[in-house]
């Protein structure tokens, strides 16, 4: 394998490794036999299985979510939900999210980089979707960030990364005016039906 294939490998090997065993029984030697490469390939490139998770869980919790603009609050709450959901509902990160923040109460390194990342990823979610609401006047100025960050994402992992249950779309539509209501947004206008009046008697 190429360098860049034989890094893939041990990328892709750790993340089916976490999620099988968890990080407390993580080995570099299952890892490097996962990937089909030698314990040394990996320890050229991480001094440790610390270093190692660290490193890929940064890369994969740090990837930039995609612009979340659709032109309202409700609409840019639809499409975070639906890629929450999907992020959420891998089974990879199912298994090894939930794993990590329990390791994270027994590892400072582990807390203290997990810490980092929430934040970096509160502030891209709090500074720009709330900001947006906030400049378009759907919600009001002055609107906490950070609480309506807990707002916007904790009721959805719970549901996936705790109670480990799909969210069926209905439960997702909800979800979507239960938390715009509760950061301070005017509720929805209903759609008026097009009713046609009955044609007159002849």
């Amino acid at each position: 394998m190429l360098r860049g294939e034989i890094t893939r490998a041990i990328r892709s090997a750790l993340m089916q490794e976490l999620a099988a065993v968890g990080y407390g029984r993580l080995s570099i030697e299952a890892v490097a036999r996962r990937a089909g490469v030698s314990k040394t390939a990996i320890y050229r490139r991480w001094s440790s299985k610390l270093e190692l998770v660290l490193e890929i869980v940064v890369a994969a919790a740090g990837s930039k979510l995609p612009t979340l603009d659709t032109g309202t609050l409700r609409g840019d709450l639809t499409l975070l939900f639906k890629l929450v959901t999907h992020a959420l509902g891998h089974p990879l990160a199912s298994q090894i999210i939930p794993d990590l923040l329990a390791e994270a109460a027994r590892n400072p390194e582990i807390d203290e980089t997990l810490q980092v990342v929430l934040r970096a990823k509160q502030q891209e979610i709090g500074g720009s979707l709330v900001a947006r609401a906030v400049q378009r006047g759907e919600l009001p100025v002055g609107t906490d960030a950070g609480a309506a960050v807990d707002l916007i994402v904790g009721p959805l992992y719970w549901r996936l990364a705790i109670a480990r249950s799909t969210p069926a779309q209905a439960y997702l539509d909800a979800l979507v005016e239960t938390v715009a209501t509760g950061l301070g947004a005017a509720p929805a206008v209903p759609r008026q039906r097009d009713v046609t009046p009955p044609a007159a008697p002849a």
